[in-house]
């Protein structure tokens, strides 16, 4: 499915293995690759001495078994079926297609670079941008990089014996938030028109129309909730 190319591009994802429908919905739309890079990346940059406790806080494997549980009881087994159906249909294989192609692309680099340059406007543009939107792709994607780099940011500054609460956190790292919305919004809608290029638009307007429909909203939105409390619990587990 789509997010599996898009999030391999912004973070170099990880292969797993899917057995239940909400597991298989999970990794069509890329975030079964979100969680399994979580501790890998909450351990950049940072000093040794902190990097175990990150890696025991941020696993991976135990991420996706939390949010699975969570999304699982949030979630009813229809709606999780659903959109098992809805990504796993011929309209979304299609498109899975083009994004694997377009990953593996040597012009995406130079198309990119067009696109700085010029940045492209008309009716086209505005699909993508409802498509990635719709989607949650760009959220997503830098939900994942900006919770990390609050985690690390907590963690730095209660090793020098301050102290500060999520709401200061929030306000301390707004910017860096903005930056990193912006940054991934760039990347995804910019992979999506290199990918896409070749399609009709009322193709794409199909592909939104999927993603639009209830069982894939639910999804969606659930798990970037459930993905935000796991990280507040996460950035606790820190001081422990």
């Amino acid at each position: 499915m789509r997010l599996i190319s898009l999030f391999a591009l912004l973070l170099c994802s990880l292969a797993s293995q899917a057995a239940t429908p909400l597991q298989d919905s999970l990794e069509l739309i890329g975030i079964q690759q979100l969680c399994l890079q979580t501790g890998a990346l909450a351990q950049q940059g940072m000093p040794a001495e902190q990097q175990a406790g990150l890696a025991k806080a941020f696993d991976g494997e135990r991420l996706c078994h939390d949010l699975q549980q969570r999304l699982a009881k949030r979630l009813s087994r229809e709606q999780q079926e659903q959109a098992q159906v809805l990504l796993g249909g011929e309209l979304a294989r299609f498109f899975s297609e083009a994004e694997r192609s377009a990953a593996s692309d040597p012009q995406l680099a130079a198309y990119r670079q067009r696109l700085a340059e010029q940045p492209p406007l008309g009716a086209r543009v505005e699909l993508i941008q409802q498509l990635d939107a719709t989607a949650h792709t760009s959220a997503l994607a830098s939900l994942l990089r900006y919770e990390i780099g609050k985690s690390q940011a907590w963690l730095t500054v209660h090793s020098r014996g301050e102290s500060i609460d999520e709401q200061q956190l929030a306000s301390a790292t707004v910017e860096q938030q903005q930056r990193l919305q912006q940054a991934s919004q760039q990347a995804v809608q910019g992979f999506m028109l290199y990918a896409y290029r070749r399609m009709p638009s009322e193709q794409l307007q199909s592909y939104l129309d999927l993603y639009r429909q209830p069982p894939l909203q639910a999804l969606l939105q659930a798990s970037q909730e459930e993905l935000l409390q796991l990280f507040r619990e996460r950035r606790s587990e820190l001081l422990h």
